[in-house]
């Protein structure tokens, strides 16, 4: 299935002048921070030839893309891209999804610092993470004292529409799809170096027979998530 800029096109065509694009990465991971990528888009007609959901791509042609992505910065598609994240002790602190939404703010924050300012938001998949949670009586809310949205008060949730499969179907998450998983798979691969034992430089984290092996044998590291069930505590 080819990107196209559809759904772009229609937020545009309704009013939005700047759209981004989100999409994570690192989410099942045991190990390692969550990723948020960002990629902000003004009305245009073209994106780099090849774009697709970053899982559809052999390593060597992310690189490739994110050097072709890098040519539209500043200009209609990839006005601007940014990678955010939220460290395995944060998603421990707060939850998995707060983390997320901890980097996502992160993310349009450093869009706001380059004078990005989104008037909507696509976001990949069937879950609406980035939008703080409303205060409800009859059900548990976040403690108000999260970090999710606490350290950039001046930073407004855009609008956000959630689009499943949005990595395949929407250029805009395809592209933040990109810089997130190239981004993501250096940390890990730059952790690997320290603790070989977990494989990290392939598995980059997730529960891959030689991780869950070591971790049976060596315990978790701080950069695994502890308040995981992982295998081999007791």
């Amino acid at each position: 299935m080819a990107v196209s800029l559809e759904r772009e096109l229609s937020l545009w065509d309704a009013g939005a002048r700047v759209i981004v694009g989100i999409d994570e990465v690192g989410r099942g991971a045991l190990a390692g921070p969550v990723t948020v990528g960002l990629c902000a888009v003004a009305r245009c007609s073209t994106w780099p030839a090849g774009l697709a959901d970053s899982k559809k791509l052999s390593h060597s042609r992310r690189l490739s893309m994110v050097d072709a992505l890098a040519e539209h910065d500043g200009v209609g598609f990839g006005l601007a891209r940014v990678v955010a994240h939220a460290t395995a002790a944060e998603i421990d602190t707060y939850g998995i999804v707060a983390a997320l939404r901890l980097a996502g703010m992160r993310g349009l924050h450093d869009l706001e610092l380059l004078g990005i300012h989104a008037d909507a938001v696509l976001l990949d998949g069937k879950h609406d993470w980035l939008t703080p949670p409303q205060l409800d009586l009859f059900a548990g809310v976040e403690d108000p004292g999260s970090p999710a949205s606490a350290p950039y008060p001046d930073v407004t949730t855009p609008p956000v529409t959630m689009v499943i499969k949005g990595d395949d179907l929407c250029a805009s998450i395809a592209a933040a799809s990109i810089g997130a998983k190239v981004e993501r798979d250096a940390i890990m691969a730059e952790a690997h170096l320290a603790h070989p034992q977990y494989g990290w430089e392939g598995n980059k984290g997730y529960g891959a027979a030689v991780h869950l092996d070591a971790l049976r044998t060596h315990g978790p590291t701080a950069l695994h998530r502890q308040s995981w069930s992982l295998p081999g505590r007791a």
